[in-house]
């Protein structure tokens, strides 16, 4: 009998919106352990994931499955990149970004059963600063975002939303040089975003055109915008028409260099660091290997049900524009509680 593959799944008890408690059953029930042989490790601390993988790949394993959110994914991912060891994902994050551009089901089963067809493909991953990511990095406002979502105390689309809309207005856009392989160019910007994948998560597509294998990021510039243009925003974003706004500018590259006036933040798959005024993001062709669904392309992922709640903020753009002829201040009322409507539906 052929030798089987070895498996190590990294559970983060904490990460994500969810209970893990049953995960450890549910492989063991679904797992095809004639293929097979596992074993099931639990993170204690921070760093421990990196910890696991790192020895596990050096030890030879064939998959290393990440059981968490897009945290727990990123620490197992740069800990097998450029080894023959394969990363598995079991998605349990508030927006699990990597695992729905790669069409990986949410439900755990389902999840576990795509791994008994142990189809593994190569793929691109970027570099911001020397912290590897797997789906997007970025300064500017979806920086200042993380920050505060980090600092939330609870995760899960709706906390991301709400500090969206308290703090999206009052922002302050800064001025940035880019560098690439064709020369400098100036933008004042709202965000920087350099997607290696197609979504930050919770189907809100940064990047829609975006994929993992052309050795090239996709570089988004949002530029400043008002209230009255933040709706079409919001609707272009989550309806994968985001490149076809007037604020955006987009274009692909292998590296960048970004220098700004003042050290701030940056993300990278949605986790912040402060750094200096400087900032470089590459990345690496090919240089990870990852299990995917054999029944799907990158990112052709059904609507995530969060997107509901958003039909009638969408359906209420183009009267927040009829009311510029009646002064900005009533289309500002207007969008305030457009805003406290789209809240309520959130939470249910």
């Amino acid at each position: 009998m052929k030798n089987k593959r070895r498996i190590i799944f990294i559970i983060n008890p904490i990460s994500g919106t969810s209970t893990k408690d049953e995960v450890p059953q549910l492989i063991s029930k679904h797992l095809d352990q004639e293929r097979f042989d596992y074993k099931v490790c639990f993170t204690e601390y921070s760093g421990h994931a990196a910890e696991i993988a790192r020895q596990s790949a050096a030890k030879g394993a064939d998959i290393v499955v990440a059981v968490g959110g897009d945290g727990t994914i990123n620490e197992v991912a740069r800990s097998l990149v450029h080894t023959q060891t394969a990363l598995g994902i079991i998605p349990f994050g508030s927006g699990n970004g990597l695992a729905r551009h790669l069409c990986i089901p949410i439900d755990a089963v389902k999840a576990i059963e795509l791994i008994n067809a142990c189809q593994i493909e190569a793929f691109d991953y970027g570099v911001i600063n020397g912290l590897p990511f797997f789906c997007t990095c970025g300064m500017g406002f979806d920086a200042f975002i993380s920050l505060k979502f980090a600092e939330a105390g609870k995760r899960g689309p709706i906390t991301y939303v709400e500090n969206v809309l308290k703090e999206g207005l009052k922002y302050q856009p800064e001025t940035y040089e880019i560098v690439d392989e064709n020369g400098t160019v100036y933008h004042k910007a709202f965000l920087i975003a350099c997607a290696n994948a197609s979504q930050y998560g919770n189907n809100a597509y940064i990047a829609p055109g975006a994929t993992m294998r052309d050795g090239l990021m996709d570089i988004i510039v949002m530029e400043p915008f008002t209230a009255l243009d933040a709706p079409q925003i919001a609707a272009d974003l989550f309806m994968k028409t985001l490149q076809n706004n007037s604020k955006i500018k987009t274009f692909r590259a292998k590296s960048i260099r970004i220098h700004r006036k003042k050290p701030g933040a940056i993300h990278y798959d949605g986790d912040p660091v402060m750094t200096g005024t400087d900032v470089e993001v590459h990345i690496e062709h090919l240089g990870i290997r990852i299990l995917t669904n054999p029944q799907a392309t990158e990112d052709t992922a059904p609507p995530n049900p969060v997107l509901n709640a958003f039909s009638d903020f969408f359906n209420n753009i183009n009267n927040v524009r009829e009311d510029i002829g009646s002064g900005i201040e009533k289309g500002g009322r207007r969008i305030q509680a457009i805003n406290k409507v789209l809240l309520r539906k959130l939470r249910g």
